[in-house]
C-alpha cells in the first residue's frame, strides 16, 4: 500500500451533495483527476473504513478478504472501464461484495439489508450501525516498544489494524476524518519510535490526535442527526450561520451557492459512502478556492497548497474581518413597513437573508443561539403579521433577540461558576448524576462518555474570552450525541420530546428536564457494592473509569434518591476505596466494608 498522503485532508465540517456529473472546466477537471488518483492510491484504506463501519463485529481477517476483492475490482476497472461492473456506484459495489461474502450476512445479522437494493439497502446498512460499541472488546494496545517493532517490521499491517479498530468504534465518522487520523497516527509513530523516551512521546503526541477524532465525531453525528430528524432545511440554516460568521464579506448570492453545494444533498457522507464523501470534500474545497476573492481574504495561502492540504488550512484560518461599512444592525427586518409582504413572497429566502445578516454581525454568538434567534423571529412575525398593526408589533424584535441571548448567556455563566466551585471531578460527578437521571435507559458507557464530554466543554471554554459561544456550541454537541444519529432512536418520552421537537431549543429543553418518572430500576444487586483488591492496582485513568461507572450504575439502581443522597453514597464508596487500598490486606477490608456502602 502506498504512503497515505493525507496530512491536511480534513473534512471542513461540511456535508456534501452526491453528484455523478463529470467536471467540464479545466480547474474542475484537474481537481477531479487529483481526487480520483488519491482514491485509487488509497482504495485499501477506504475499503477498511467502509467495511469496519458497516459490519463492526467482523474480524480483521474477514475484512482482509474484502480488501483483496476490492483491489482486484479496481484493477479490472482501470484496465477496462467498459466492463458492466465498472459503471456502478462504488458504494453499491462494496455493499454487494459484503453481501456476497459467504455466511457473513447471517453471522452478523444484516441479511435483511442484502435483500434490498440501491438507496434502501444503503439506508439499511446505515441503520444497522451501532453507536454504543460496548459489544466490542477493549481497544487493543501495544506498549511503545512493541508498537515500534510492529511499525518497523510491517508498517502496512500496523496501519491497517489501527484504521480497522478506530473505524469500527466510530461508525458515523466520515472517511476523510478517519484517513486524517491514520495519517497523524503514522506521523506520531514515525517520530516517537526515534525517541529515547518512547512512552512519554506517545502519551503526549497522541492527545491532540484523540481530541481531533472526538471533536469531529461529535460534530458529524450532531449534524447527521439534525439531517435525519429535521431534514435538509435545518442543516441549510446551520451552514448559513456558520459560513456567514466565518466569511462576513461574502455576498448573499454567493453564500447561497456555496451553502447549496455544501448542504443540499449530502446523504452519502452521513450514510458512509466513503468514496463520494472524499470526492465531494475535494469539490467544496475547490469551490471555495475558485471564488476566494469574493469569499475571504484569509484563505489565499491555503488555496495555494496542494489539494489534500487545503482543508485543514481553511478550517484553521481565522474568521474574516468584518466589512468596514457593515452597520451594527440591519434595520430592514424590524423597521420596514413591508416585512410581512416580503416574508410572504418567499419565506425561505427571506429568513435565509435574515440569518445571513444577523450572523455576520454577531460573530460572538454560538450557532445554536443564532438558530434560536431565527426561530424567535419566525414566531414573532407569525404573530405580528396577523395583527392590525404589524410594524408596531415587530418593531421590538431586537428586544426579543437580546432577551433570549441574555437568558442563554446567564445559563452559561452559571455553569462556568458551577465549574469553578466544584472543580473538574466535582462537575463531572454532577453531570453523571444529572444525565443518568434524565436518560437512565442509556448504557453505562454512553453516559460516562457524555459526562466526560460535557465537562470537556467547560474545562475548554470557561476561561476563554469567547466563553459563551464556546460552551454553547460544545454543550449542544453533547446533547446532539445523546439524541443520536438514527431518527428512530427512542430513549424515554421526555428526552425524545427534546430531541425531536425543536432543534434550536434542544439544549434549553434538556436543562428543564427532571428525573425520568417512567424508568423502572433493575433489581437490587449486591454485586454493584462488591469490590476487590484489584481496585487498588488500577492505574489512575482506569480507576477513574471504574469510579465513573460505579456512580452511573448507582444512580440507575437508586434512581429515586436525591442528588445529595446519591452524593453521600458515592462519598462512602470513595472513602472505602481509600481506606482499603491503604490497609494491610485490601481484599479482607473490601469484604468487610463493601456491604456498608449501599446502606
Amino acid at each position: 500500500m502506498k504512503l497515505l498522503k493525507l496530512t491536511g485532508f480534513i473534512f471542513f465540517l461540511f456535508f456534501l451533495p452526491e453528484s455523478l456529473t463529470l467536471p467540464t472546466q479545466p480547474r474542475d477537471v484537474e481537481n477531479f483527476n487529483s481526487t480520483q488518483k488519491f482514491i485509487e492510491e488509497n482504495i485499501e484504506y477506504i475499503t477498511i473504513i467502509a467495511f469496519a463501519q458497516y459490519v463492526q463485529e467482523a474480524t480483521f481477517e474477514e475484512m482482509e478478504k474484502l480488501v483483496k476483492d476490492m483491489v482486484e475490482y479496481k484493477d479490472r476497472c482501470m484496465a477496462d472501464k467498459t466492463l458492466p461492473e465498472c459503471s456502478k456506484l462504488p458504494n453499491n459495489v462494496l455493499q454487494e461484495k459484503i453481501c456476497a461474502m459467504e455466511g457473513l450476512p447471517q453471522k452478523y445479522n444484516f441479511s435483511h439489508c442484502c435483500s434490498k437494493v440501491d438507496a434502501q439497502r444503503r439506508l439499511c446498512f446505515f441503520y444497522n450501525k451501532k453507536s454504543d460499541v460496548g459489544f466490542l472488546p477493549p481497544f487493543p494496545t501495544l506498549d511503545p516498544e512493541e508498537k515500534c517493532q510492529a511499525y518497523e517490521s510491517n508498517r502496512e499491517s500496523l496501519l491497517n489494524h489501527f484504521l480497522y479498530e478506530v473505524a469500527r468504534r466510530n461508525p458515523f465518522v466520515f472517511a476523510p476524518t478517519l484517513l486524517t487520523v491514520a495519517a497523524h497516527f503514522e506521523e506520531v509513530a514515525k517520530s516517537c519510535c526515534e525517541e529515547q523516551n518512547k512512552v512519554n512521546c506517545f502519551q503526549t503526541r497522541a492527545i491532540p490526535v484523540t481530541q481531533y477524532l472526538k471533536a469531529f465525531s461529535s460534530y458529524q453525528k450532531h449534524v447527521c442527526g439534525a439531517l435525519l430528524k429535521f431534514g435538509t432545511k435545518v442543516v441549510h440554516f446551520i451552514y448559513i450561520a456558520i459560513l456567514s460568521q466565518k466569511f462576513p464579506k461574502i455576498e448573499f448570492k454567493e453564500l447561497i451557492s456555496l451553502v447549496e453545494d455544501v448542504s443540499s444533498n449530502y446523504d452519502g457522507c452521513c450514510e458512509g459512502d466513503v468514496v463520494q464523501c472524499i470526492r465531494d470534500t475535494s469539490k467544496v474545497m475547490n469551490h471555495i478556492c475558485s471564488k476566494q476573492d469574493s469569499i475571504s481574504s484569509k484563505i489565499k495561502e491555503c488555496c495555494e497548497k496542494k489539494i489534500l492540504e487545503r482543508g485543514q488550512c481553511i478550517i484553521n484560518s481565522n474568521k474574516d474581518d468584518r466589512p468596514k461599512d457593515l452597520s451594527l444592525r440591519e434595520g430592514k427586518f424590524t423597521d420596514s413597513e413591508n416585512v410581512c409582504q416580503e416574508r410572504d413572497a418567499d419565506p425561505d429566502t427571506f429568513f435565509a437573508k435574515f440569518t445571513f445578516e444577523y450572523s455576520r454581525r454577531h460573530p460572538d454568538l454560538s450557532i445554536p443561539e443564532l438558530l434560536r434567534i431565527v426561530q424567535i423571529y419566525k414566531d414573532l412575525l407569525r404573530n405580528c403579521c396577523n395583527t392590525e398593526n404589524p410594524p408596531g408589533c415587530y418593531r421590538y424584535a431586537e428586544d426579543k433577540f437580546n432577551e433570549t441571548t441574555e437568558k442563554s448567556l446567564k445559563m452559561v455563566q452559571q455553569e462556568c461558576k458551577h465549574f469553578q466551585n466544584l472543580g473538574k471531578d466535582g462537575l463531572k460527578y454532577h453531570y453523571l448524576i444529572r444525565l443518568t437521571k434524565i436518560a437512565p435507559q442509556l448504557s453505562t458507557e454512553e453516559l460516562v462518555s457524555l459526562g466526560e464530554k460535557m465537562v470537556t466543554a467547560f474545562t475548554t471554554c470557561c476561561t476563554l474570552s469567547e466563553e459563551f459561544a464556546c460552551v454553547d456550541n460544545l454543550a449542544d454537541l453533547v446533547f446532539g450525541e445523546l439524541c443520536g444519529v438514527n431518527e428512530n432512536r427512542t430513549i424515554n418520552p421526555a428526552v425524545d420530546h427534546c430531541c425531536k421537537t425543536n432543534f434550536a431549543f434542544r439544549r434549553p429543553c434538556f436543562e428543564s428536564l427532571k428525573a425520568d418518572k417512567t424508568y423502572v430500576p433493575p433489581p437490587f444487586s449486591q454485586d454493584l457494592f462488591t469490590f476487590h483488591a484489584d481496585m487498588c492496582q488500577s492505574q489512575n485513568e482506569e480507576l477513574q473509569r471504574k469510579t465513573d461507572r460505579f456512580l452511573v450504575n448507582l444512580v440507575k439502581l437508586k434512581h429515586e434518591l436525591t442528588d445529595e443522597e446519591l452524593q453521600s453514597l458515592f462519598t462512602n464508596f470513595a472513602n472505602v476505596v481509600d481506606k482499603c487500598c491503604k490497609a494491610e490486606s485490601p481484599e479482607v477490608c473490601f469484604n468487610e466494608e463493601s456491604p456498608k456502602i449501599g446502606n
